[in-house]
């Protein structure tokens, strides 16, 4: 049964009442008793995406990072495990490293020099004869985070009852492993990565990965910038095989360039875009055959699809978009940009005009992020009018089919996206 938000009633409702099959309420956006239920009973308790594994390649490689609002350390230790660890002293709650990235033989709190080995475990107190029968080093190792790995992607979780991650992943595996062609026949590895905040809720960007009806309408100074092939394969407004699925556990992937969507089915007939001819030359005189010139090539551009991974992170075409929420009305983004690890001789080419086709959409000088996130600011600050007032997903409900996997699927433009994010959220958010 559906429910109808009222100013009467909108305060009185239960958060996961908030979200119905065609529309959530506007107060989602703007109450900060519903955004410390999110950080608590979402992001404390499934699977958040905290790196990916060639950012830490080798013994005491570190990552400081989020889950939620907890600062982490995600650390590769001497036995090659991975380990995602609370950055918090045991002894008086100092964070214990400071630095975005770096390598350590371990970690030392500068307040009181207790220090940690590389997989937590506390190795060392200055002065312990103040704690002689009063306290042992067992147990008060920095608190471990169940961490997981996918296709080099790492996530965590502090919930250690969550079901596996390969099972919270579910139908987005396979998406995840076509994302992962793109390097060409090489590896992908971490390239840079651009942060900046917005003044808006965490949910708003959420929606926007697999929400292509913005796309030619926001995006229309990108579309005009261009060289007419990319804008071409851009416009996929009437292509009736441009099409969204929803993979389940608020997963969702919206296919914008569905002959982009695995890049191994490839009949040789696509011509390759003449901007990367000076590329092409390069590659070819170092050697490489043309089938191996044209699959780096052909994969410039990424995947031609966006994969949504809730709650925190979206394998967006050829980067990684990630999310972390800081209050209810403010945002924290990363794009994190990707190329293959190989041969320099090789990849150094190629990754320097990934950057650069990186930087013209992604870039804060770039023609997309800046003008995506205009757009979710102001969808903030028209949230604070009418809490009450539904925020519409139902393009493409009354067209939403099966796909012959199960998926319910609907046009790349239609909300079959944000319906899984938002049945997920409902779950999470459900006092039952």
């Amino acid at each position: 049964m559906s429910i109808d938000f009222t100013p009467d009633n909108i305060y009185d409702l239960a958060p996961s009442d908030l979200v119905q099959p065609s529309k959530v309420a506007g107060r989602m956006y703007i109450d900060p008793d519903i955004f410390e239920r999110e950080i608590k009973d979402i992001f404390e308790r499934t699977w958040v995406w905290v790196a990916h594994e060639s950012e830490i390649p080798a013994a005491g490689n570190f990552k400081s990072t989020h889950v939620g609002r907890q600062p982490v350390i995600v650390v590769r230790d001497r036995r090659g495990a991975i380990n995602t660890l609370l950055n918090r002293c045991r002894h008086r709650g100092a964070s214990v490293c400071e630095q975005r990235t770096g390598k350590a033989n371990g970690f030392t709190c500068p307040y009181h020099a207790w220090s940690y080995s590389l997989d937590g475990k506390l190795r060392g107190i200055p002065y312990p004869e103040g704690y002689e029968g009063v306290m042992t080093k067992d147990g008060m190792g920095l608190r471990k985070l169940r961490t997981e790995a996918y296709c080099g992607m790492v996530f965590a979780t502090f919930d250690d009852d969550a079901e596996p991650l390969e099972d919270f992943l579910g139908d987005a595996k396979p998406w995840m492993d076509r994302f992962f062609k793109q390097g060409g026949g090489y590896p992908l590895k971490v390239l840079g990565t651009h942060r900046f905040k917005f003044h808006g809720n965490w949910k708003i960007q959420l929606e926007n990965t697999t929400d292509g009806y913005h796309f030619p309408i926001v995006h229309r100074s990108w579309m005009a910038s261009v060289d007419s092939e990319t804008a071409d394969m851009m416009s996929f407004m009437n292509d009736p095989a441009a099409t969204t699925h929803d993979l389940g556990n608020g997963h969702s992937v919206a296919q914008m360039v569905p002959e982009h969507s695995d890049l191994d089915a490839d009949d040789g007939s696509e011509p390759l875009q003449e901007r990367f001819n000076d590329l092409v030359a390069e590659l070819k005189s170092q050697g490489l055959s043309e089938a191996q010139v044209r699959r780096l090539v052909r994969a410039m551009h990424g995947t031609g699809f966006n994969l949504n991974l809730f709650p925190n992170v979206s394998m967006s075409i050829s980067f990684l978009r990630v999310l972390r929420p800081i209050s209810v009305d403010e945002t924290y983004i990363e794009h994190v940009a990707l190329g293959p690890d190989g041969p320099p001789e090789i990849v150094d080419p190629v990754n320097r005009e990934r950057m650069r086709v990186h930087e013209h959409f992604q870039g804060p000088f770039g023609f997309g992020t800046p003008d995506d996130a205009e757009g979710w600011d102001r969808v903030q600050r028209g949230a604070i009018g009418g809490p009450d007032l539904p925020i519409m997903v139902n393009r493409g409900i009354g067209r939403e089919t099966r796909a012959e996997q199960g998926w319910p699927t609907s046009h790349v433009t239609d909300e079959t996206g944000m319906r899984s994010a938002y049945t997920k959220w409902k779950e999470m958010m459900s006092d039952v």
